[in-house]
């Protein structure tokens, strides 16, 4: 690409915005206009192409949602953003790539400012406090409680006054919120967690009841936690895109950020005050989220798992490779389709046909590299949810289970891989998958991995079909032959 200048010396600021070749979109509104009504906790790559590119869709029309960018244990983004007046590029990775320069974060509080935190969070123009910290930012214990033993929850509740917590952080300030009079507001968790609302108000509720009964009665009354659940791939910043931004800018962007053209945010219709306008640039206010995230779990997550097993399996490295195999393709829309879909209730606004659709296209994005390894990895934590518990659904509503039980025998011929030349194995069970698979015995790894439900293992029909597609893998047809005759 040829750039627009001699040099790259030049930063992306408001001060070179209008320098920009045409192609690049731009904030579409004034920035001096507008407020910081978003306070975010954990402003990463996921945050800036999702959320902020939310609110700067709206922005044009309501100038009050603008965002101060919290980031507690680190300046990387402050340092970075700063001295480019808060803007950066979003490159939207399609058949195309689209760049959008961002406006919607106007300021950066860290810990070398505290006080600009609590400032902000207390300050009556702010509506929204949002989060992309993590599951364990929330210091959770497994039953779904506040983890009173976590070491930073243990020095916060001591020395309220200076949290080091993601919730330590927020009571605090939700203590100067109330002395200060400026009533309730909405924290929304925007973090790949199951009832992330629930489990969060949760979190909250437990600390401000440890430190001060009356708080958490006050939080309780006029603080809402509604869930959410977002979804869009999100590649890491790499110093290719840094030059590919900078040849058509012309100018630097010392951090951009890219993600996929598809994008999804499900937010449970549940606000303290003025509901944000993100429903105009695409978002869904929903009663419930679950049936979102059971879509999501089941449909991408379960798919993307069996293209994983048997992909490698047939000797496949990226998603978009497997999806170009038309047997394998047709294998999964299939067991998508017809056994997956059906598992799942009907919910307002989720059309599961138009969602498959969504999901197919989204594997077949030439633009996005996803690894098969990196998807394989993990069977043991992602299997129970991703399809043992959709066989188990779908056998007990008297569905076909066929295709899923040829997605986990593909998983058990994944761990029976010799190893070199296959990668090492990383499961926190691997030790005792190996040990499993290496005897070829299916009904071990039913029975023995620790991770299969008892409905499955129960399930005399299941174990049938699991024990007969892993037979069938080894026989001539092989992988493919099985695929191609389910």
């Amino acid at each position: 690409m040829e750039t627009r200048r001699d040099t790259l010396n030049e930063r992306l600021s408001e001060a070179t915005l209008a320098d920009l070749p045409m192609a690049v979109e731009r904030p579409a509104y004034a920035r001096a206009d507008l407020v910081p009504g978003i306070v975010h906790f954990g402003p990463g790559a996921f945050h800036r192409a999702h959320q902020a590119a939310y609110a700067d869709a709206v922005l044009a029309d309501d100038p009050r949602w603008g965002i101060a960018a919290v980031a507690l244990n680190s300046t990387g983004v402050a340092d970075a953003l700063v001295p480019q007046d808060g803007l950066y590029t979003l490159a939207t990775l399609g058949a195309e790539t689209r760049l959008r320069v961002i406006g919607s974060l106007l300021q950066f509080p860290t810990m070398r400012n505290p006080a600009a935190i609590v400032a902000q969070i207390a300050a009556p123009t702010t509506r929204l406090i949002t989060a992309t910290v993590t599951e364990k930012g929330y210091a959770l214990t497994g039953e779904g409680g506040l983890d009173f033993a976590n070491p930073a929850i243990v020095t916060d509740l001591a020395e309220p006054d200076v949290p080091t917590s993601y919730i330590g952080w927020l009571v605090h300030s939700l203590a100067e919120r109330r002395r200060a009079g400026n009533g309730g507001l909405t924290i929304l968790s925007c973090d790949n967690l199951a009832a992330n609302g629930r489990r969060q108000r949760r979190a909250v509720l437990d600390f401000a009841e440890a430190r001060d009964p009356d708080l958490a009665r006050w939080i309780a009354d006029v603080v809402r936690f509604p869930s959410s659940m977002v979804d869009s791939i999100t590649p890491a910043t790499d110093d290719a895109l840094r030059a590919r931004v900078a040849g058509v800018l012309g100018i630097t962007d010392a951090w951009p950020i890219q993600r996929e053209t598809f994008t999804q945010w499900v937010i449970e219709d549940d606000f303290a005050g003025e509901r944000p306008p993100f429903d105009a640039a695409g978002a869904q206010f929903v009663r419930d989220v679950a049936a979102f995230e059971d879509a999501k779990l089941r449909l991408l997550n379960g798919a993307h798992s069996a293209l994983a097993y048997l992909g490698l399996l047939l000797g496949h490295d990226s998603v978009g490779d497997a999806m170009n195999d038309p047997s394998l393709a047709r294998f999964v829309e299939a067991m998508m389709r017809d056994e997956v879909a059906p598992t799942l209730g009907a919910a307002e606004g989720l059309d599961l046909s138009t969602y498959v659709a969504a999901i197919l296209t989204r594997f077949r994005n030439p633009a996005i590299r996803h690894s098969l390894w990196q998807i394989a990895w993990d069977g043991s934590q992602k299997l129970p949810f991703r399809l043992f518990g959709t066989m188990v659904e779908a056998r007990a509503q008297g569905g076909d289970a066929r295709r899923l039980a040829i997605a986990v025998a593909a998983w058990f011929r994944f761990l029976a891989l010799p190893r070199p030349p296959a990668p090492e194995l990383i499961d926190p069970l691997a030790d005792r998958l190996l040990d499993l698979a290496a005897t070829g015995n299916v009904d071990a790894l039913i029975d023995d991995s620790g991770i299969v439900p008892e409905a499955l293992r129960g399930d005399a029909a299941l174990r049938a079909a699991i024990r007969g597609a892993f037979r069938a893998m080894d026989g001539p047809a092989g992988v493919r032959g099985s695929i191609e005759t389910a």
